[in-house]
């Protein structure tokens, strides 16, 4: 009887093969923890991406306007930052002079600012801080001419409202060539000129507008 002799065919050279690329990997991980990153498997999951408020006008749609009037624009919040939309302000006929004027349009840019938002405009995220029942006026005696006393003086407004308010102002009829607005309240204090800059406009919260105290001449 022929007896055959096999030869065990090792097992262990894949795995000894393999143990060069565990070592590495163990190794990654020693000195990734001894730097402080903690190894994770990927993909990683980071989570849902950051909300978006989209403060379009098109979105928006603009709020129910006047079949004629004079095309303005107001400046509302959205999300943390000022965004214009279009409205239609009515300023009756026969203004006896550019100040009443300026007042007529100053007036109905407030209504406009304290109404609420339409309701496309509140789903595209548009909100106002502006309160309703303000009135304005013209200048007192020794008032600069083009200056608009609010019934609310401007230093008791807040931030937002402050913000809303002068950049609104200061892209109409109701403000100087510069594109400044001079703002008082009912007391006796003088009027002041506020200015709507970039960064009131983009972050109204925690910016207000700059401002000097207004002088006639």
């Amino acid at each position: 009887m022929n007896i055959r002799r096999t030869t065990p065919r090792p097992t262990g050279i894949r795995g000894i093969r393999r143990l060069p690329g565990l070592l590495a990997v163990t190794t990654l991980g020693v000195l990734l923890a001894g730097c402080g990153i903690r190894a994770t498997e990927v993909p990683t999951d980071f989570g849902p991406a950051p909300s978006r408020v989209r403060c379009s006008q098109a979105e928006a749609g603009g709020a129910a306007q006047p079949a004629q009037g004079l095309p303005v624009r107001v400046f509302l919040l959205c999300g943390s930052s000022l965004a214009a939309v279009d409205r239609t302000v009515r300023v009756p006929e026969g203004a006896a002079d550019s100040g009443q004027r300026r007042a007529l349009v100053a007036q109905g840019l407030l209504d406009q600012l304290s109404a609420p938002p339409a309701p496309a405009e509140k789903e595209a995220g548009y909100t106002t801080h502006v309160r309703g029942g303000m009135t304005v006026g013209g200048p007192r005696p020794g008032d600069p001419e083009d200056a608009l006393r609010l019934s609310t003086p401007p230093g008791s407004l807040t931030s937002y409202a402050l913000a809303q308010i002068v950049c609104t102002f200061s892209d109409s009829a109701a403000a100087e060539g510069d594109g400044s607005v001079i703002l008082g309240g009912q007391d006796d204090g003088p009027p002041r000129r506020y200015r709507c800059t970039d960064e009131v406009r983009a972050r109204p919260g925690s910016t207000e507008p700059p401002s000097s105290v207004a002088t006639e001449g």
